[in-house]
């Protein structure tokens, strides 16, 4: 028998009402954004939402490897109770759809919460058996699936339809991909991790589906579209994602963007098992949806504060590459560049800069060493950075029988991943490679804590941790049985490594991320938000790597504005370089310029990788690093919002951002090296007063135009290959 509530809410005056009713065989629940319907013969949902965005006869699906697969509409009963919520996400109702049969041993149970001003909606389903002793074992459950089988369809309104795909970590130079659809006539289809978007390119509306919880379940986000613009015919969200890279297929579309995993994703097991807890909004802006997004997750999840000024740094991995064995200045000349950043009265005055040895060897940058570096570092008014690898190590291949666990007296082999073949699962393949390691072992405990004692007794303040997504690969052996998937190992381990920082080196340490998995995002301050960035302009830029642009790292970075102030306090856009990156070649001053405006863009913390010993190099620091301006910006770093998004993942970009407050900052940036960007600003948008304003170049302060009252917009000529930041300063 159904059981019915209808009820209603008194709420604030203007506040939406939300409302629950039954309407012929379907029970529908709303609010001013979004219109749920249920329906009780079928067990479909369709979720409808003011903005137009309409997931039509969507399922949910477990795949139990006991008994077999159900789909929600493979029952015969569906049913449901209602919960009423208040939780920190505001006043709402929870949905229990049920869906049984007499003739199945496992029932389905789909969670949908609404709530009464929120402009999304949570998704789960569980799995349970019916009989209380017996398991249900999945790694492919989904609280969110659209199929043509099930007449399932999304609709987007709009005439230019984007689908962004976003890959699983920030590895390999792989890139966040807005595709439109159709393409040459065809759908679109692929892999999205964590988080998928769509939108339309003039209009922004559009909707986001992303994981709020990352504690077991890598999420996958699969779609595919036909040749229809505005429709997304298959679309399944589900836990238990893991790819293997595919070298066939090209880096950012399915090669090198998965989760990098050699063995299928580890198993939820139990009486009742639970998807990912989903979190899917649509409204006329999709940057709503995504900011949304981000705060949800915090709000879900948590996040670190930092209550000091951003950390200023200087890293070395720019100069001397990896280990030190090239011996370009290190560490001897450390010196050299600690007296240079030292006379930048501007770089010095809100924060001590760091020294931050990267990548180095233990003979090389022994303990007494990096000791001599701090002490010196102290003298110029300076605090150290610390660089490791918590999950993974680097050793050759045909050694590891016979190799011990770094700083312990262990057997590497006894902590290293395993594949179904009981072989050791590299995570850069190689004869000198990365071998990922147990997070749960106790002997990675043991080697994390001696690399920590080490940070403590240079008094580092600042921690770079890399090539994190190690910890997260799938394996078929971990010391700690109930740790049963690589997220699920990754949490534990991230949880680990934070209390153990807290623990011996104390609360005020500064924690980035290079390479790693966007989630869980709660254990740092920052995290690159791609791939190391070498400062040259583009990819196909001749005697330059193919990767590693300012271009290439804005096609990424742009699609994750959002997360800074929500996911973390600043974002990291690596170092800019002034001269040169290594031994690539020279870059030139403009080049130097845009990548110092493309990471202030993004609400980067600011870190330099230059050979300050050299003179144009230091000329160029004294004029961009020690500007008033910029220094200022980056004691506060504030991430602008898009107003151009990147499509696709080419290299000729041409985008715009601005910033809101006191003082609105409006950036452009044109990467394309034939065509000059007109880039338009407009009042609607940005919201300046109706009164007159004066733009100023933001490095130099010079007017170069003004905005009269009543102005409903203005333009900005920019040139190829070129970037500009303004600021808008009342005239009266």
């Amino acid at each position: 028998m159904l059981i019915f509530l209808l009820y209603t809410i008194t709420l604030p005056a203007l506040a939406p009402a939300q409302q629950t009713q039954l309407a012929g065989d379907s029970l529908v629940v709303s609010n001013s954004h979004v219109r749920i319907v249920a329906n009780l013969q079928s067990g479909k949902v369709h979720y409808r939402f003011a903005s137009a965005a309409q997931f039509e006869n969507t399922t949910a699906y477990v795949q139990d490897l006991r008994t077999g697969g159900y789909t929600s509409t493979g029952f015969t009963r569906h049913s449901f109770t209602t919960d009423h919520l208040n939780n920190p996400l505001g006043k709402g109702i929870c949905i229990n759809l049920v869906h049984e049969d007499a003739e199945k041993p496992v029932r389905l149970i789909q969670y949908i919460t609404i709530y009464e001003v929120q402009p999304f909606i949570l998704l789960s389903v569980e799995a349970s058996a019916k009989n209380k002793d017996a398991l249900v074992e999945t790694r492919d459950i989904s609280p969110l699936t659209v199929l043509p089988a099930q007449q399932g369809k999304i609709i987007l309104p709009g005439a230019s339809p984007l689908f962004t795909d976003y890959p699983f970590d920030n590895d390999n130079w792989v890139d966040v991909v807005s595709r439109p659809w159709p393409s040459a006539g065809k759908g679109i289809s692929g892999i999205s991790y964590e988080l998928a978007s769509a939108y339309d390119e003039h209009a922004k509306n559009g909707f986001a589906v992303g994981s709020l919880v990352h504690d077991f379940w890598k999420t996958g986000i699969r779609y595919a579209t036909g040749s229809t613009a505005g429709q997304v015919d298959s679309f399944i969200v589900y836990g238990g994602a893991a790819t293997k890279d595919d070298p066939s297929l090209p880096d950012s579309y399915g090669g090198k963007d998965g989760s990098h995993d050699y063995v299928a994703h580890g198993t939820q097991l139990g009486n009742a098992v639970y998807s990912p807890l989903i979190y899917l909004s649509a409204s006329s802006d999709i940057r709503n949806d995504l900011v949304g997004f981000g705060n949800t997750v915090k709000k879900v999840s948590g996040s670190l504060t930092w209550n000091k000024p951003a950390p200023f740094y200087w890293n070395s991995f720019g100069v001397e590459g990896v280990l030190g064995y090239g011996k370009v200045m290190m560490p001897l000349d450390v010196a050299k560049i600690s007296d240079f950043l030292h006379s930048l009265n501007n770089f010095n005055k809100t924060t001590q800069p760091v020294l931050s040895i990267d990548s180095y060897d233990g003979s090389i940058y022994t303990t007494e060493v990096l000791q001599s570096i701090s002490r010196y570092g102290k003298k110029k008014g300076q605090q150290m950075g610390f660089y490791f690898i918590p999950f993974a190590l680097w050793t050759w291949k045909n050694n590891i029988s016979g190799s011990k666990l770094t700083n312990t007296d262990h057997p590497l082999s006894e902590v290293l991943l395993l594949d179904d073949k009981h072989n050791y699962i590299p995570y850069k393949d190689g004869e000198w490679g990365a071998f990922p390691i147990d997070p749960t072992h106790p002997y990675t405990r043991e080697y994390i804590i001696a690399q920590l004692k080490k940070a403590k007794a240079i008094d580092a303040k600042f921690i770079k941790i890399d090539f994190l997504s190690a910890g997260a690969l799938e394996s078929t052996r971990r010391y700690n049985p109930a740790i049963r998937s690589g997220i699920q190992a990754y949490d534990y381990g991230m949880k680990m490594l934070k209390q153990l920082v807290d623990s011996i080196m104390g609360p005020d340490i500064f924690i980035t991320q290079a390479i790693s998995p966007l989630f869980p995002h709660q254990y740092a301050h920052t995290r690159f938000l791609s791939t190391d960035v070498y400062s040259h302009l583009r990819n196909d830029q001749p005697g330059f790597p193919h990767y590693g642009s300012t271009a290439a790292s804005m096609v990424s970075a742009t699609h994750f504005w959002w997360t800074q102030g929500s996911l973390w306090p600043y974002t990291n856009m690596d170092v800019v370089v002034m001269k040169n990156f290594q031994k690539n070649k020279d870059l030139s001053e403009q080049e130097v310029k845009v990548r110092l405006f493309s990471m202030m863009a993004l609400g980067s913390i600011v870190g330099d990788g230059s050979d300050l010993r050299n003179a144009a190099a230091a000329e160029r620091a004294k004029k961009y690093l020690n500007n008033a301006a910029v220094c200022d910006f980056f004691s506060k770093p504030k991430a602008f919002t898009p107003l151009r998004f990147p499509v696709g993942n080419g290299q000729s970009q041409q985008l715009s951002y601005y910033l809101p407050g006191d003082t609105i900052l409006v950036a452009a940036f044109n990467f394309d090296t034939e065509k000059s960007l007109a880039a338009s600003f407009p009042q609607a948008e940005l919201k300046w007063q109706n009164r007159e304003y004066t733009l100023q170049d933001f490095l130099t302060g010079k007017e170069i135009g003004r905005i009269n009252k009543g102005q409903s917009s203005f333009t900005l000529d920019i040139g190829v290959k070129d970037a500009v930041m303004i600021k808008l300063v009342p005239r009266d």
